[in-house]
């Protein structure tokens, strides 16, 4: 299982996310090598067979959905993501690099199946710097015309819904599950438009 993730949770309420906007759409990448692995990735990890077709089931299914900015991780498996699904709505995604995943420092290439959300490891983000940079990141991406699609990564999802005080679960963390966020009054919701699986423990997230 995750740990840390009260951590993730009592930050990301103490940086709360006010966005104008009453929805918006968030993506995670595709599956790569190292995420079916369960290994610590780089930014230029890209996508794997699965992935990429992963990456081609979510553009058909937000290619119905009304999008008008996508803004995305310019880590590889991010923006590949993106691009597959921009084509369909024929715009072009606007990478950001406040959006990529934690950088994990020294645990690169090591094994996350006990990954720790609170760990400070040598040579990458505390836990507070990452959420630091994940909120400004999150409300550039959710000030530009909407309906906005973000295109991030595991640990922005668990940020995002912290900073919104969303209730997030395993069955959400798929990758490449296209979901919506919806607000009502001051209570924000997440709406899947697919069914998966839950991931194991969010062990394969970063």
């Amino acid at each position: 299982m995750s740990q840390g993730l009260e951590d993730i949770l009592r930050i990301g309420a103490q940086l709360p996310l006010q966005p104008a906007c009453d929805h918006f759409y968030f993506l995670r990448h595709g599956q790569t090598a190292r995420n079916a692995q369960r290994i610590f990735q780089a930014p230029d990890e890209p996508l794997n067979d699965t992935g990429l077709e992963q990456a081609r089931r979510a553009a058909e299914l937000l290619a119905g959905e009304p999008i008008r900015t996508i803004v995305c991780s310019d880590a590889q498996r991010a923006l590949t993501t993106a691009l597959t699904v921009a084509a369909a709505h024929a715009m072009e995604p606007l990478p950001d690099e406040g959006l990529r995943e934690r950088n994990f420092g020294v645990l690169i290439g090591t094994s996350s199946v006990h990954i720790d959300w609170a760990c400070d490891p040598a040579e990458g983000e505390s836990l507070p710097v990452f959420m630091d940079r994940k909120h400004g990141a999150l409300s550039r991406a959710l000030a530009l015309p909407g309906p906005v699609l973000v295109v991030a990564h595991g640990g922005s999802l668990f940020a995002l819904a912290a900073m919104l005080g969303v209730p997030v679960n395993m069955t959400l963390m798929g990758n490449a599950q296209p979901l919506r966020f919806a607000r009502s009054a001051s209570t924000w919701k997440i709406e899947p438009l697919m069914q998966q699986q839950a991931v194991d423990g969010g062990a394969a997230l970063a």
